[in-house]
């Protein structure tokens, strides 16, 4: 009789089950505001002009940049190469969305003696991604913005800006990323 008990004890048991590994959760997917990333996949050129500013010397700048996405879809791994007037430039940056925060986001290391502690907060509106920033540089809190105008699919311009202690906007780097063939 024990046994009977014990193997209909597991049959309802089972039965209960079931519903509940039905409705097991799901893996997360990427959202519409990940899958707009989705944009600067691929590698591009990319050529512009450092203005004079306090950080460091005025000239050109190239690079080669290469974005693909991270395993799940959820932020993009860009790498780039280049030169500028301070001489050859290597970075990594990693950009993405923060559904917590509603913003996009972006990480980044370089070859340079500045490292970036903040991390930029974006948003875009049609075509334009504005990224803002406060960070320590030169040892001053320096609000920045980094403006992404999309062209067309296969190319945009961008500016960089600081605040200046007037409250007036300096550009400080802007250029244009063409896809590469």
């Amino acid at each position: 009789m024990a046994t009977m008990r014990n193997a209909v004890s597991l049959a309802v048991g089972l039965v209960l089950a079931l519903p509940a590994a039905a409705q097991a959760p799901k893996a997360p997917a990427p959202g519409p505001e990940h899958e707009k990333l989705g944009y600067f996949v691929g590698k591009w050129k990319t050529e512009g002009v450092l203005n004079e500013n306090p950080f460091m010397p005025a000239g050109k700048m190239t690079s080669q940049d290469s974005c693909e996405w991270f395993d799940g879809k959820f932020a993009l791994v860009c790498s780039y190469r280049g030169k500028g007037p301070m001489g050859p430039s290597k970075g990594l940056g990693i950009m993405g969305y923060s559904a917590e925060e509603k913003v996009y986001t972006y990480y980044a290391v370089d070859n340079s003696p500045m490292a970036m502690l903040a991390v930029p907060r974006g948003t875009v509106e049609g075509d334009v991604w504005t990224y803002v920033d406060e960070s320590k540089m030169g040892g001053k809190v320096v609000k920045s913005r980094y403006v992404i105008r999309q062209l067309d699919k296969k190319s945009y311009a961008f500016k960089w800006e600081i605040e200046g202690p007037d409250g007036q906007w300096k550009t400080i780097s802007e250029g244009k990323s063409t896809r590469a063939k």
